[in-house]
C-alpha cells in the first residue's frame, strides 16, 4: 500500500462510518460494531503511516486545484501525524465508551449521534494531514459543522441555545477572521502551503505582521483563546461523549492544532521571535491561562469546570507558539496529545459519575469515591497529569514549555505557568478529596459500591493507564516532533 492511499483510507473510513450507521439504524448492536471496527482500520492505518514515515515530511498529495495556490492536498509531517494519532487513538475508546453513556443513561437518536461523530473525526483527520491552509480551513468548517448536531443532540432549550452560541461564535470568528487572514496570506506569499520555517519572511513586515497575526489567533475560535471562549462552556449541555471529543479528540484539539501549524509553517518561529509580532498573543495567551482558572475554581457544576480547565490548558499550546522557540513549539505540540489523555480521562469521569448517580455538582459528590473507586481513581490520576506531576505525562510537556519560556528570557511566563499549576491543585483535588476522604451524606452512605457500567467506566480507567505510559515515552516523542522545528 502507498503513503498517499494509506492518507485517502484514513479519511475515507471514517466517512463510509457516517453512512453505514445510517444504513444500520434499526439494528443497533451491528451499527455500533461497524463504526468500532472502522475506528480500529483507521487506526491502525494512522499507525502504518507513522511506520513508514517515521514522521518525516511526505511528498504532497493533491486531489485538486482551485486555482493556483489553492489545492485540495494532504501530506505527512510530524506535528500533523501526532494530531492524527490521537484523534484515530482516541475514537476507539470514545466509541466504546459512548455506546456504555448512551445506552446507560437511556439517550435518544443513537444513530443520528454516532453519524455525525464518525464525520466529525473523518474532518479531523483531514484537518491533520492537510497540506496547506486552505485544505485546513475547509476541514475546519466541516468540523464545526458536523458537531453542531451534536452539541444539540438533547434538543431541549439549553441544548439548542448552547448549540446557536457554539455554531455562532466558530463560523463568525473562522468566516470573519481566519478566511480574512488566510486570502491576505495567498495574496502576499502567493501560496499557502505549510513551509518549514514559514512563507511570509520578506513577504509582509512593520504592524502588519502583528495584525495578520491577531486575525489568525481571534479567527482560529477552536483554540478558545478568550475573549472568544464562549462556546466552549456552551457547548458543555451536550453529552458527556461529545464534551470527550470536543476537549480531548477532535474540536479544541483542531484549534491549537491550527494555531501552532500557522505559527510554525506559515510565519516561522524565527520570523516572530525577529518581528516581535507574538509578544503580545504571549501576555493574552497568559491571561487567559489564569483567568480561566480562576473561573473553574468557581464553577460547582463539574463538566462546567472542566470547560473552563481546557480553555485554561488550551492557552498552554498557544503560548508554546507566541514564545516562537523551539523548545515552546516542541512543548505546545507534545501539550496535545498530554492534555488530550488527561482531560478526555476527567470527562469520561464525569459521564460515568453522571450515569450511575445523575449527579452533576461537585458538591454533591461527597463520599461518591468510595463506592466508585474505579471512576474516581482514574480522575485522580487525569487530574494529576493536567495539573503537571511525575509520573505522568502532563508533567513533561509543562517543564518543555517552561523551557522554552526561559529560551525566551519570559521569566514572568514561567511564573505563570507555575501558578497555574497550583490553580489546578486548587480546581482538581477537591473533587478527589470529596470523593474518597470526606463523609457522604445519607443517602450515599447506604449506597454500595456501584460503578456505572463497564463501558463506561473501563475507556476512562484506560486512557488513565495511558496519562502515566505517556510520561515513559516523552522522549521519544520530543524527538518524533524535533523535525517540525528543525527547518526553522
Amino acid at each position: 500500500m502507498e503513503i498517499n492511499t494509506a492518507i485517502v483510507l484514513a479519511i475515507l473510513i471514517p466517512t463510509l462510518a457516517t453512512v453505514t450507521n445510517l444504513l444500520l439504524r434499526n439494528h443497533p448492536n451491528l451499527r455500533d460494531g461497524t463504526t468500532l471496527l472502522a475506528a480500529i482500520e483507521t487506526f491502525a492505518l494512522v499507525l502504518w503511516l507513522l511506520n513508514e514515515t517515521d514522521g518525516t515530511h511526505s511528498e504532497t498529495l493533491h486531489i485538486f486545484s482551485v486555482m493556483p495556490g489553492l489545492d485540495i492536498a494532504f501530506h505527512i509531517e510530524p506535528l500533523g501525524l501526532l494530531f492524527a494519532l490521537v484523534a484515530s487513538g482516541l475514537w476507539i475508546v470514545t466509541h466504546i465508551y459512548a455506546i456504555g453513556y448512551m445506552r446507560g443513561n437511556k439517550e435518544k437518536n443513537h444513530t443520528r449521534f454516532f453519524a455525525c461523530f464518525s464525520f466529525a473525526i473523518a474532518a479531523t483527520l483531514g484537518i491533520a494531514f492537510s497540506a496547506n491552509m486552505f485544505s485546513l480551513f475547509i476541514f475546519y468548517e466541516v468540523l464545526t459543522l458536523s458537531t453542531y448536531p451534536l452539541v444539540a443532540h438533547k434538543g431541549t432549550r439549553d441544548a439548542k441555545r448552547g448549540a446557536r452560541t457554539y455554531l455562532g461564535v466558530l463560523i463568525g470568528t473562522s468566516i470573519g477572521l481566519q478566511l480574512v487572514a488566510i486570502v491576505w496570506t495567498w495574496l502576499v506569499a502567493g501560496t499557502l502551503d505549510f513551509t518549514a520555517g514559514g512563507i511570509l519572511e520578506g513577504k509582509i513586515a512593520g504592524p502588519m505582521v502583528m495584525i495578520l497575526l491577531a486575525l489568525y489567533a481571534f479567527g482560529i475560535g477552536k483554540a478558545a483563546l478568550m475573549p472568544f471562549h464562549r462556546w466552549l462552556p456552551a457547548a458543555m449541555v451536550a453529552p458527556t461523549p461529545v464534551s470527550a471529543l470536543l476537549h480531548a479528540v477532535a474540536v479544541v484539539k483542531a484549534g491549537v492544532f491550527t494555531m501552532l501549524k500557522v505559527g510554525v509553517y506559515i510565519f516561522g518561529i524565527d520570523f516572530l521571535a525577529t518581528t516581535g509580532a507574538s509578544e503580545w498573543l504571549m501576555w493574552l495567551a497568559g491571561f487567559s491561562i489564569l483567568a480561566a482558572s480562576v473561573v473553574a475554581m468557581t464553577k460547582d457544576n463539574l463538566k462546567a469546570r472542566l470547560a473552563y480547565s481546557t480553555v485554561s490548558q488550551l492557552s498552554y499550546i498557544t503560548l508554546g507558539m507566541a514564545l516562537a522557540t523551539s523548545m515552546g513549539a516542541l512543548g505546545g505540540g507534545m501539550h496535545i496529545a498530554m492534555h488530550a489523555m488527561g482531560k478526555i480521562t476527567l470527562f469520561m469521569c464525569a459521564g460515568a459519575i453522571y450515569v450511575a448517580t445523575h449527579k452533576t455538582e461537585i458538591s454533591d459528590m461527597t463520599g461518591l469515591g468510595k463506592v466508585m473507586p474505579f471512576t474516581f481513581g482514574a480522575f485522580l490520576i487525569g487530574a494529576v497529569s493536567i495539573i503537571g506531576l511525575p509520573p505522568f505525562g502532563g508533567s513533561w510537556s509543562k517543564w518543555l514549555l517552561m523551557v522554552g519560556a526561559a529560551d525566551a528570557g519570559q521569566q514572568i511566563m514561567i511564573a505563570i505557568l507555575m501558578i497555574s499549576s497550583l490553580l489546578n491543585v486548587a480546581y482538581l483535588m477537591p473533587i478527589v478529596g470529596k470523593g474518597f476522604f470526606l463523609a457522604g451524606d445519607a443517602k450515599n452512605k447506604s449506597m454500595k459500591i456501584s460503578e456505572a457500567p463497564l463501558l463506561c467506566v473501563l475507556p476512562p480507567v484506560l486512557t488513565a493507564i495511558g496519562c502515566l505510559v505517556l510520561f515513559f515515552l516523552a522522549s521519544d516523542l520530543q524527538e518524533f516532533l524535533l523535525p517540525m522545528v528543525a527547518g526553522r
